[in-house]
């Protein structure tokens, strides 16, 4: 659930570019305050049940037949993930020892990325896949951006065609991530249900600190996508 997840975008040449860029960074900002401003609201309000996050990442986990995945705490806020390759399930140093409303969901939606892993989720599978090549890819993307569009290091057709490559990359992986968060978030709210963690009247707020989570991963798509298509356009010109 860490919200700051590969969400690139560049101020691109002329008029529209700019306007692009606006568009893109407002977005974003506004889906970092709704998560930021859900989440300060709810880590303050108790679940009744008082149960850790810790604690509800083990029961969500255990319900699941998951046993080999180990719950690791680690700094930071909303620095909540699962690691597919260790195996390891970490939650931000409040969600792993709080009870609150936003603790119990975010523990719970991670613990729904352990249970893909289990069952073998397939946009699950192709996410793991497609994250090195992404990793690399975002990596020159600002050398290309800056050194190609603006300083011209290389050819103008060059730096377009490798920023359109990269851009199709990125918004793939996005597009890849969009159904992997809803569904670990789907898997949350049942779960959380079926072991009676929460009462009927503290769902909504368990669901209102995801819900404003997956904007992020929204914005992060519309930001990759306008992009692409605003280099398909100038590539077009060219």
């Amino acid at each position: 659930m860490t919200v700051t997840s590969h969400f690139a975008f560049m101020i691109l040449p002329g008029p529209s570019g700019i306007l692009l860029f606006i568009a893109a960074l407002v977005f974003a900002l506004w889906a970092q305050y709704k998560v930021k401003s859900a989440y300060t609201k709810y880590s303050k309000i108790p679940s009744r049940g008082g149960i850790t996050g810790y604690e509800v990442a083990e029961a969500v986990m255990h319900k699941a037949g998951i046993y080999d995945v180990e719950i690791v705490r680690v700094p930071g806020q909303l620095t909540d993930h699962y690691d597919p390759i260790k195996k390891k399930l970490a939650l931000s140093d409040h969600n792993y020892r709080s009870s609150s409303l936003a603790a119990v969901g975010v523990a719970a939606h991670e613990a729904g990325h352990a249970i893909q892993h289990k069952v073998g989720y397939t946009m699950m599978m192709v996410r793991q896949t497609m994250a090195p090549v992404v990793n690399i890819a975002a990596s020159f993307l600002p050398i290309i951006m800056l050194g190609g569009l603006f300083l011209r290091l290389l050819p103008w057709g060059l730096a377009i065609d490798l920023g359109i490559i990269i851009y199709a990359l990125l918004t793939l992986f996005h597009l890849v991530t969009l159904p992997v968060e809803f569904d670990a978030t789907a898997r949350a709210k049942r779960e959380l249900d079926s072991l009676g963690i929460i009462a009927a009247d503290e769902a909504p707020g368990v669901a209102a600190t995801l819900n404003a989570a997956g904007w992020t991963y929204v914005a992060a798509f519309a930001g990759s996508l306008m992009n692409l298509v605003y280099l398909i356009v100038l590539r077009g010109r060219d």
